[in-house]
């Protein structure tokens, strides 16, 4: 019986839930420019009488990973997936309490691990990230996420997508528009939540790639990801994948570093009505507050001054996000969004 109360209770709140939604699809936005845009993006691209109408066929938005959809400090989230691989495989590798850099991941040496050099990086990435089928590796991967904690929020890495940028998400995908992502992280790595987290289905996830192997297991065919590098896709590199993966520009491209921008300028260039947002890292008190000194998700002076000028959209998170996290998401009718994901 207390189970119905509680539920005849809610049923109103439930009620005013879908209703704002409905009139608001990005609840977790403060009313500005930039909440602005996005509507009126959508508007103008969806109706049919609009004169810079978009056919379903043709809506195509592009987003970038971290630092955009979710949190990319104090290293990427692959980069922690792969300190805990190498914590996990030491037992097989002796070798490893003397061989840089993994003695100082052992140590937990973070000056060590905050300055990793490229070469560095590529080495760890191929003895943790190889070796082992897709299908395991995906595996792999799902297990770690779900309980691997960041060390500032204390919470799974999972929590700690933008709610605004789910909402935003969410918004274009109800409209037609089919979301892709386009990450210098790993595209296996990705594809192996990004189902789960960000409705986007594991063909429209393009990352930097390793290459793979047919081979057969147990007379059965597999695919094993070697070491090599097949490509990066950051930089002008996100560019060359949209053009192999999707065949045209997309309509709208979302990203929040200098690694972005090649895909801003490409989006923009296209014909008609197009989209270009950056988040910027302001809200040392929410998050993180990073730019132009960032070795992480850097933001220089000379990308904000590109993007003033072309006239892109700069979201302030500490101007236009009402919250930043899915758990922050109290049930309140500032916040209805709660019963609705």
């Amino acid at each position: 019986m207390t189970h119905i109360r509680n539920l005849i209770f809610l049923l109103p709140i439930f009620h005013f839930a879908f209703i704002c939604a409905e009139t608001d699809p990005l609840p977790s936005w403060n009313e500005g420019p930039a909440k602005s845009a996005l509507l009126k993006f959508i508007k103008d691209t969806t109706e049919e009488k609009s004169q810079a109408y978009v056919p379903p066929e043709k809506r195509y938005a592009a987003f970038d990973q971290d630092g955009t959809l979710w949190v990319e400090q104090p290293f990427y989230v692959q980069l922690f997936f792969t300190i805990d691989r190498i914590k996990s495989l030491a037992v097989d590798h002796p070798e490893w309490q003397v061989e840089e850099p993994f003695k100082s991941i052992l140590e937990g040496n973070q000056e060590v691990l905050s300055q990793l050099t490229e070469p560095y990086l590529e080495k760890i990435i191929s003895v943790t990230h190889s070796g082992m089928t897709v299908d395991a590796f995906h595996e792999i991967v799902r297990r770690w996420i779900h309980t691997a904690i960041h060390p500032k929020f204390k919470v799974p890495f999972t929590a700690l997508v933008y709610q605004p940028m789910l909402e935003v998400l969410q918004f274009f995908s109800d409209h037609g528009y089919k979301n892709y992502i386009f990450s210098g992280g790993g595209q296996e790595f990705i594809r192996a939540y990004a189902s789960e987290v960000y409705k986007i289905p594991p063909e429209r996830i393009v990352g930097s790639t390793a290459k793979v192997k047919y081979t057969y297991k147990d007379g059965n065919p597999t695919l094993v990801k070697q070491p090599d590098l097949l490509f990066i896709d950051d930089h002008q590199g996100k560019v060359e994948n949209i053009n192999l993966f999707l065949g045209q520009r997309p309509g709208a491209a979302f990203g929040n570093s200098s690694g972005d921008q090649q895909m801003l300028e490409w989006t923009q260039a296209g014909k008609g009505l197009n989209l270009e947002v950056l988040i910027h890292h302001d809200d040392a008190e929410r998050e993180y507050l990073y730019g132009e000194n960032s070795k992480i998700g850097q933001f220089t002076e000379a990308l904000m001054e590109e993007a003033k000028k072309r006239e892109w959209i700069i979201v302030s998170m500490k101007k236009d996000w009402k919250i930043l996290f899915p758990f922050q998401i109290i049930s309140s009718v500032d916040s209805p969004k709660i019963f609705s994901r």
